[in-house]
C-alpha cells in the first residue's frame, strides 16, 4: 500500500517542445495521484452542498452514489481550473524559466488517473544594442522670438476681453445672438434649432456659409439663409443637402480687448509684472521654460529612437499584445473619467476595439522594444539603483503628492516600480552622457 500510495503522488514536469524561436517554450505538467484526488474531493464537496438527488438530503449525497448517478468526469473541469495556478508555479519552478508575458495553458490529457497541463511559456528574447555610443544625438536650441512672445500676449488679452452689445450690423469678429431654424423641402430637421444662441461670427462654428451671411445684419432683422450642408457632413441624412435657415438676430456684441495699464496688470495678479515691459519678460520665461521641456522630450525620443535602430532583437508577439491590452486599460480609464465608456466611444467613431487595437501597435511595439533596449544597456553599463536610493525617492514623492508612503506604494505599483522608474532614469542619463 505505501508503494502504491507514493506512486501516486509522483508529479511530473517536463519541457517537451521548444519552438522556433529560442524564448518560446512548452512546458508540461503532470498531475496525479493524491494531489489529483484531493482537487475532485474538493469539487465533490462543493457540488454535495447543492446537488439533488431522489433520497438523500441535501448536502448528504454520498461520493460514491453522485459518481454513479453524473460521471465522476463531472468533476475533472473544475478540478483542474483549481490546480491550474499550482501547476504553473510547478512549471516554473522546475523548468526554471523566467516568463515576460502571461501564459496560455491548454490541457492535453485529463483523466481518472490525473490531468496533464501544457504551458505556452515566453521567455526574454535574446537582446543585442550594437551601439549606443557616440550617435551624434543633440537637443535642439531653445529659442523664443519676439512674434510668439506677441501671440500668447494676444491671447492673455483674449481671456480679459469684455463682450459689449453695439447697434449697427454685424461684422467679423462680433458675437452675434440668434434664434435660427432649418428647414430641408419645407420640412424642419432634427437637431437644426436654437435660441438666443451666441455665435462668434468667423468661429467657423456652423457650416461654412452660414456666419459669412450673418454678416451685415441688424438686431430684430430676420433672414433666410441658403445653404448646401458638405458632403462628408456626419448626419448622413443631411449630407451634401440644400436646406434653408431662418435667422433673427436679437443682440450684437463687439469684443473690447483691455488696454495694458495699471488695472489690467493688477487684474492679471501676476508677481512682478507691472508694465508691459516686464510681461513681455514673464511671457518669455513661461515659453522657455515650456520650450525647454518639450525640447528635452523630443531628445530623449530621438535618443531612444536612434538606439532602438541598432538594436537586434525578435519581439514576441505576445509581449505586443501584452502591452496592447496596457495601454487599452489606460485609454478605457482616461475615457472613463471623462465619462465616456468604450462602447461609447467606437459608437461615436465609428470603430472597434479591433480598430483601437491596430492603432495601438506600432506604440506598443516601439514601447517593448525600448523596454528591452534599456535593460540590456543597463546589464552593459552595470547600472543599479540602491535600496537607500529607492527610500529618498519614496520620501520625496510621498511628500510631494502630500501622501503616506503606504498609500503611495500602494496607488503607484510598489517599490518595485519606483525602482524600475529610477533605473529607467539613470540609463537615460548615461545615453546622454555618451552621446553628448
Amino acid at each position: 500500500m505505501a508503494k502504491n500510495v507514493k506512486k501516486e503522488e509522483k508529479q511530473e514536469v517536463e519541457e517537451t517542445k521548444e519552438e522556433k524561436h529560442q524564448n518560446k517554450h512548452e512546458v508540461e505538467v503532470k498531475i496525479e495521484g493524491k494531489e489529483w484526488e484531493d482537487a475532485l474531493n474538493e469539487v465533490f464537496l462543493k457540488r454535495q452542498k447543492t446537488v439533488k438527488v431522489d433520497g438523500f438530503r441535501k448536502g448528504k449525497v454520498p461520493r460514491n452514489i453522485y459518481e454513479k448517478r453524473f460521471g465522476k468526469e463531472s468533476l475533472y473541469m473544475d478540478a483542474c481550473d483549481a490546480l491550474v495556478s499550482s501547476a504553473y508555479e510547478k512549471a516554473i519552478e522546475q523548468s526554471q524559466l523566467e516568463p515576460v508575458v502571461q501564459p496560455s495553458v491548454d490541457l492535453k490529457d485529463v483523466s481518472s488517473d490525473g490531468v496533464v497541463f501544457v504551458f505556452k511559456i515566453t521567455t526574454k528574447p535574446q537582446v543585442t544594442v550594437k551601439k549606443y555610443k557616440g550617435l551624434g544625438v543633440k537637443p535642439d536650441p531653445v529659442t523664443v522670438s519676439d512674434e510668439e512672445i506677441d501671440h500668447e500676449i494676444h491671447h492673455l488679452l483674449e481671456r480679459y476681453t469684455e463682450l459689449v452689445s453695439k447697434d449697427g450690423k454685424v461684422e467679423d469678429g462680433d458675437v452675434a445672438v440668434i434664434d435660427f431654424e432649418g428647414f430641408r423641402d419645407g420640412v424642419a430637421f432634427d437637431g437644426g434649432k436654437g435660441e438666443n444662441y451666441s455665435l462668434e461670427i468667423g468661429s467657423h462654428t456652423f457650416i461654412p456659409g452660414f456666419e459669412e451671411q450673418v454678416i451685415g445684419m441688424k438686431v430684430g432683422e430676420e433672414k433666410d439663409i441658403a445653404l448646401t450642408f458638405p458632403k462628408d457632413y456626419g448626419a448622413k441624412d443631411l449630407a451634401g443637402a440644400d436646406v434653408i435657415f431662418k435667422v433673427k438676430v436679437h443682440e450684437i456684441k463687439e469684443k473690447k480687448i483691455p488696454e495694458m495699464n495699471e488695472d489690467f496688470f493688477d487684474d492679471l495678479g501676476i508677481e512682478g509684472v507691472k508694465s508691459e515691459e516686464s510681461l513681455k519678460e514673464h511671457v518669455k520665461s513661461s515659453l522657455s521654460a515650456q520650450k525647454e521641456l518639450e525640447v528635452e522630450n523630443k531628445y530623449v525620443d530621438d535618443l531612444l529612437e536612434a538606439v532602438g535602430k541598432n538594436v537586434e532583437v525578435d519581439i514576441p508577439e505576445e509581449m505586443v499584445q501584452e502591452e496592447i491590452d496596457r495601454l487599452m486599460g489606460r485609454f478605457e480609464e482616461q475615457m472613463r473619467m471623462q465619462g465616456i465608456s468604450l462602447e461609447v466611444y467606437y459608437q461615436f467613431t465609428g470603430s472597434s476595439e479591433k480598430d483601437l487595437r491596430d492603432q495601438m501597435e506600432k506604440e506598443a511595439f516601439k514601447n517593448v522594444l525600448y523596454r528591452l533596449m534599456l535593460e540590456e544597456v543597463k546589464n552593459l553599463e552595470k547600472v543599479e539603483v540602491s535600496e537607500e536610493e529607492v527610500d529618498k525617492e519614496v520620501e520625496e514623492l510621498s511628500q510631494k503628492y502630500q501622501m503616506s508612503k503606504e498609500d503611495f506604494l500602494q496607488q503607484f505599483g510598489g517599490r518595485e516600480f519606483v525602482k524600475y522608474d529610477l533605473e529607467v532614469r539613470k540609463i537615460v542619463d548615461l545615453l546622454k552622457e555618451l552621446n553628448s
